[in-house]
Formats: structure tokens, C-alpha cells, sequence
């Protein structure tokens, strides 16, 4: 649904290339129409669509993205009659034989060519010419992510170089939040009702109402060197000399930098999860077992951290899946504050570019990332909940 979606979206790539290229033209030549653009030969058009994969109809498209379809690779065009290198050493020839073209090798015509197919006839700056190709197949299923338009490199080795960043921020982020709010919840719901149970309760929820991404802006504000106190560093994740640093300035460095984003990434969870505990032992310490576990003796300290709290997890197991796809894919908004290289970032930046293949890939990632987290998620609550047991 994604892909059909984005395909046929208009201002797509194919289109700002286009607008580009006769903007560009109108403005050298000081030709062109009232909006100051010119006509593009239908020649580039053309190369122009396959470079995008607009030259195929959409349901071909979809199965060549996921790779169940043959790409055509390798474009060479040929005069015919006149021999060509293709690579490897190899030289090949069109020649027509009863109205239609064929294929050969031009130093030996009685060797068959095996890999490359003849393509249409085309008109190429006044001379007529015979496209050839290869056959691959290339797409999501076999590990091909494509090839970025904007950065003209594979997408697979973007989104390796990005995503270590945003899993650097976001385990961070996600081991503070269930650490911090786990204890929080705890001990909100020991004191339930005290000034400490309101005052923590107002805090959290203030919290909760401020996007992380406008928290960050605040911080860098108050703390970056803005109008206020020049504490932190503006943004990014690493100084400028990171590599000349010794092991132990990497690790100060890469932490002194940390500081504002993971407080970013972790204040819209602590209410969520701070509550859901807290309650979560509520309702437990109400429960018949606890009664009868006070009434043998039991030190409160043992019915509280041994009985209570493992049934109290359980909701915050439940949803700990979801809450390491959203820490793991990164925030999008937050990368952009700190001017933080990840894969949220690139992604967002994608989209604004209509770079498709990124676009694809994040989708995918994110999907199965989500995936990975609900299984995970089964596993912890198997492991927490004793009437849970994979079979």
C-alpha cells in the first residue's frame, strides 16, 4: 500500500528533476515561457524515466522492488553495424537480419551472446541507435535495497552508517526510561497520596505534554550556547576532533553529547510508564494473595519486591516491543534539533527529497522492527508471567 501510494503521488522525483533540468535551461539560454522554463528533448525524458523506474507500468514496478521480477540493468546503445566494449573484453554488434535485429559478438559472430537482450529502437541525438541490457533479479527479497537518488549510493550502506547512531540514542534511551520510571512507579505507588505522589505525578505529566523534539529546542536554547548558559554542545553526536580523542575522551565525548537528546528521546515515556507501574502495583497490593502473604509473616520488603512487583511488570512487558521500534527507528523531529546524522533524520530528509528507495527501505526496516518487537515482547512476558509457557 506504501509503495502504490508514493508512486503515484505527484512531485515525485521524475517530475522535480524535470522542473530543475528546464529551469536550469531557461536560465543559461534566457529562453523558455512565462515561467521561465524550456522544453526537454524527449530523448533525456526517456533516460530520464529509467533512471527513476518510471518506464515500467506500476504493478511492474512493485514486483521488480520486491524483486520477483527481472530488473533491467546495463543499458549500452549500439549503431547498428558498428561494434561496441560491453566490458569484460567482450565487444557486441546489432545487425539486421530479416527486419529485425540481432545480437553478436563482433569478434566472433559464431559465439552466441548469452546475458544481454536487445531493447527498442530509439532516436539518440540524430542517430538512430539499439538499446541492450542485462537481467537481474534484484529487490527487498533478495537484499537489495537500491540505489539512493540523492546520494548515489546504496541504500543498504546509508542506512548501516545511520542506524548505529540512532541505536547508540535510543538503547540509551530505552534502558533509562524502564530503570528510571520502573523505580518511579514504585515508589509512587508506595507513597500514593503523599505530596511526593503529587508532586512526581504533576512533573511526569508536564513531561508527557511536551513533544521530546520542542524539549530539545528549549534545551539547546537554555544550554547550547543560545541566550542563556553555553553547558552542552549544539548538536551532533561526536567533536569535530572525535578521532584524534584517546579511548576514554571517545566514550566522555560521545556521552557529553548524549546528554540532551536522550533526555529528549526518554520524556514523553516517563509518564506513560511511570503510571502504567504504578497502578500496575496498586492493583496488586490489593490483591487476596498479598493479604495472605502479610498474614504468614512475610517482611513487607519480600511481598512487595518478590510477589507483587513480578506480576506488577507484566503490563510494562507487554509493551516494552513497541516502545524499542519507536527507540530503534529513531525520532525524526529530534535527529533534525540536534543535527544528529541518524536514521530517523535520513529518512524524514528522504521524504522531503522524494528519495523512493530510502523511502521503501524505512518503511520495511520499521515493519520489521515492529515485528521483532511484538515476538520479544512474547518472549519477556513469558518469562515474567507463570501462567504464560511456550509449548
Amino acid at each position: 500500500m506504501v509503495f502504490f501510494i508514493v508512486q503515484l503521488a505527484p512531485g515525485g522525483p521524475l517530475e522535480q528533476r524535470i522542473m530543475q533540468l528546464q529551469q536550469a535551461a531557461a536560465a543559461e539560454g534566457g529562453g523558455g515561457d512565462v515561467f521561465g522554463t524550456t522544453e526537454i528533448p524527449p530523448e533525456a525524458i526517456e533516460e530520464l524515466k529509467r533512471f527513476y523506474g518510471f518506464d515500467k507500468p506500476i504493478y511492474l514496478r512493485y514486483l521488480i522492488w520486491l524483486g520477483v521480477y527481472p530488473r533491467e540493468t546495463d543499458y549500452q546503445y549500439l549503431r547498428p553495424g558498428k561494434p561496441k566494449p560491453v566490458g569484460e573484453g567482450v565487444r557486441l554488434m546489432v545487425v539486421k537480419e530479416n527486419g529485425q535485429y540481432k545480437l553478436v559478438n563482433a569478434d566472433d559472430p559464431s559465439q552466441p551472446v548469452e546475458g544481454w537482450y536487445i531493447g527498442k529502437e530509439r532516436e539518440r541525438f540524430g542517430e538512430t541507435v539499439v538499446e541492450i541490457y542485462r537481467k537481474e533479479f534484484s529487490g527487498i527479497l533478495t537484499g537489495n535495497f537500491g540505489k539512493s537518488f540523492v546520494y548515489q549510493e546504496p541504500v543498504l550502506n546509508l542506512i548501516k552508517e545511520r542506524i548505529r547512531i540512532s541505536l547508540q540514542f535510543g538503547l540509551i534511551a530505552l534502558i533509562l526510561s524502564y530503570v528510571i520510571c520502573t523505580y518511579l512507579g514504585i515508589q509512587k505507588a508506595l507513597e500514593h497520596g503523599t505530596p511526593f505522589d503529587l508532586v512526581t505525578s504533576i512533573l511526569v505529566f508536564i513531561g508527557y505534554s511536551i513533544p521530546g523534539w520542542a524539549l530539545g529546542a528549549v534545551m539547546l536554547i537554555l544550554f547550547g550556547g543560545g541566550s542563556f548558559w553555553d553547558v552542552f554542545p549544539l548538536g551532533g553526536f561526536q567533536s569535530p576532533d572525535y578521532e584524534s580523542l584517546s579511548f576514554f575522551e571517545k566514550i566522555w565525548d560521545r556521552a557529553y553529547h548524549a546528554i540532551l537528546p536522550t533526555l529528549s528521546y526518554t520524556i514523553s515515556s516517563f509518564a506513560t510508564l511511570t503510571v502504567l507501574m504504578k497502578n500496575s502495583l496498586l492493583e496488586n497490593l490489593s490483591q487476596d494473595y498479598i493479604r495472605t502473604a502479610f498474614a504468614k509473616g512475610l517482611s513487607e520488603k519480600r511481598v512487595i519486591w518478590l510477589h507483587a512487583l513480578r506480576n506488577s511488570v507484566i503490563p510494562i512487558a507487554a509493551n516494552i516491543g513497541f516502545i524499542i521500534g519507536v527507540f530503534v527507528t529513531g525520532s525524526y523531529f529530534i535527529e533534525l534539533v540536534f543535527n544528529i546524522d541518524g536514521f530517523g533524520k535520513l529518512s524524514f530528509e528522504a521524504i522531503l527529497t522524494r528519495d523512493y528507495p530510502i523511502v521503501f527501505s524505512f518503511a520495511v526496516i520499521a515493519v520489521l522492527i515492529k515485528l521483532f518487537g511484538a515476538i520479544f515482547s512474547d518472549m519477556v512476558l513469558a518469562m515474567v508471567d507463570p501462567r504464560i509457557r511456550f509449548q
